[in-house]
């Protein structure tokens, strides 16, 4: 029941803050490069950022774990990918964070 539930929190949350997001995107006016930089460097941005990378990951992760469970039937398969796959969430995650904080503390994007 917690794992459907997640699901469904994550998925509720991944429409409202997308919303967000393309709402935000179409006030923006120009998509330039330093209009978008500027923009991520406001709190009020880069935390609904990085709230939405959380929970688009989690969600991701979340699928995908169902999906293998039930599509890979060998045990040791089975354990290999669903371990690929949690590298794979939080490694992501966690470049999509670090991107996001670097340009919101004024680093520059390399």
């Amino acid at each position: 029941v917690q794992h459907w539930l997640q699901q469904r929190l994550t998925a509720a949350g991944n429409v409202v803050l997308v919303l967000w997001l393309l709402i935000s995107f179409l006030r923006l006016g120009s998509l330039d490069h330093a209009t978008v930089v500027a923009w991520i460097g406001s709190p009020l941005v880069a935390v609904p950022l990085m709230l939405m990378t959380v929970s688009l990951f989690w969600h991701l992760r979340l699928g995908l774990q169902v999906m293998i469970e039930d599509y890979f039937h060998e045990e040791a398969n089975k354990l290999f990918v669903l371990v690929l796959l949690n590298f794979y969430a939080v490694g992501g995650a966690a470049l999509a964070l670090f991107s996001i904080a670097k340009i919101a503390f004024g680093g520059a994007a390399a």
